[in-house]
């Protein structure tokens, strides 16, 4: 009873903690171009102008209208949304971290990304993957929230503050590199600080991340150009429960031209976190039928045992004309007598091996997670780069991945077992139902006694 009590423990809260899951961790659907149909367009397109002569083959994509976002931000179960906007601009008045292809060292100048910032504009810092999974932490000032939005207030990384003498209140000038090639002036709010893996090298012909600049995704969209005004790359929508994902998509698609945007779910954090419960409850539900198994075998060879050495007792009962299947129920009354008192023992220790027992479950499974989580991770990564390097600026992707690891970090370390009435219950109704299968098996030994033949003996 101890075993099986600690396994419907540990099978109890891991579906616990499979459905907080369901309102903690929350999925996510991305907003944006729908590049399968651009590049379809660019094959027919090429195949049109088969053998004639023409330029290089691009695609052209449509930015992401933010007043169909706030359509989709409206419908059920979606909590919240962030816009994502990125271009470049070239640094005016300040000396911007230059890399040496090869040497990955700062002070040295790169021609292609000579002064180059990458500006990410954004609904808020907070809203942004690389600072809510802690990839970049605001050393001093502010981050940016959403009343900064139409503001030209803007967060910079601290090597970047370092090399020009900057410091919160400070100013810079961006000058943008499309458009009238206006000159902005920007007030510094806010020094992040990125972990040096995010910063130690960049891709030939790209900007040191250290350029990153942080603005309102507005600020971002005036950069850009006048004609994205109202427009972003990608806008996320957090989804409260992850199982209402689906019909949000479907909703969501109603509301836009399908041949020119996506929707893409991401729920791979909850999806991260039920499978690892799911493992744990399956290991709990071998622990619970083992054992179930294994105790009515033991427990039938106990009864068959305790039969052959009260076989003077039965026949005695017999012969005075007592009923089988009162003797049967007799046998069964013992140990039910017996149960209650297990039970009660389970009950107190039950809950100390099962918590031994399921953090030791969780632990393996997380670093079977994390295992696979890195290798995916790593893997996405390389093929990034094997295309051309990262697709979206600010370390979007590789944020995003770290932030859903943290999280089904944090939601399995959450699980614990607790003894309750339901368990109680479950654990006597367990019980019960070996008691009753070993002493069926066993019965067949009073079903064949004969009283005559046992008091002759």
């Amino acid at each position: 009873m101890l075993f099986v009590m600690a396994g419907l423990l540990i099978r109890n809260a891991a579906n616990a903690a499979t459905e907080n899951a369901k309102d903690s961790v929350g999925a996510t659907v991305t907003l944006t171009a729908n590049r399968s149909a651009a590049f379809k367009k660019m094959r027919r397109s090429m195949s049109s102008n088969s053998g004639k002569p023409s330029g290089r083959p691009t695609i052209t994509t449509t930015p992401v209208s933010l007043k169909v976002a706030k359509k989709i931000a409206r419908l059920n179960n979606v909590e919240s949304y962030a816009v994502s906007v990125s271009t470049t601009a070239k640094a005016s008045g300040f000396d911007t971290i230059q890399t040496a292809s090869g040497s990955g060292g700062p002070g040295m100048n790169s021609s292609n990304s000579q002064n180059s910032v990458t500006v990410s504009g954004v609904s808020s810092t907070s809203s942004n993957s690389s600072f809510s999974d802690g990839t970049y932490k605001i050393k001093s000032g502010r981050g940016l929230t959403s009343k900064d939005v139409g503001s030209n207030n803007v967060v910079i990384e601290s090597e970047l503050a370092s090399e020009n003498n900057l410091k919160v209140g400070s100013t810079i000038k961006v000058k943008a590199t499309t458009g009238a090639k206006q000159t902005y002036t920007l007030k510094v709010v806010g020094i992040y600080r990125a972990k040096s893996s995010s910063t130690a090298s960049a891709s030939p012909g790209q900007s040191d991340p250290a350029n990153t600049i942080f603005t309102s995704y507005q600020l971002a969209n005036k950069i850009k150009g006048t004609k994205y005004a109202g427009t972003a790359d990608s806008v996320v929508f957090t989804v409260g429960k992850p199982a209402k994902v689906s019909a949000v998509k479907s909703a969501g698609k109603k509301l836009i031209n399908t041949s020119k945007f996506s929707l893409s779910i991401d729920d791979s954090s909850y999806q991260q976190v039920k499978a690892s419960m799911s493992s744990v409850t399956s290991f709990a539900n071998k622990i619970v039928w083992l054992v179930a198994i294994a105790g009515t075998l033991i427990l039938a060879l106990i009864v068959i045992l305790m039969i052959r050495e009260r076989r003077y007792e039965i026949g005695v009962l017999l012969s005075l004309g007592e009923r089988r299947w009162k003797v049967i129920a007799q046998f069964f009354t013992e140990m039910v007598a017996v149960l209650i008192v297990a039970v009660g023992l389970a009950a107190v220790g039950g809950k100390f091996v099962g918590d031994k027992l399921g953090q030791q479950l969780i632990s393996q499974e997380s670093q079977s997670t994390s295992t696979m989580a890195i290798t995916a991770q790593s893997g996405g990564q390389g093929g990034q780069m094997g295309s051309g390097g990262p697709s979206h600026s600010g370390g979007q992707m590789p944020g995003r991945s770290g932030n859903m690891m943290s999280t089904a970090k944090r939601q399995q370390a959450k699980i614990s077992t607790q003894v309750s009435v339901w368990s109680l219950l479950q654990l006597f109704g367990m019980g019960l139902m070996i008691i009753l299968v070993a002493i069926l098996l066993a019965a067949g030994g009073i079903l064949r006694l004969q009283p005559k033949k046992v008091l002759i003996e």
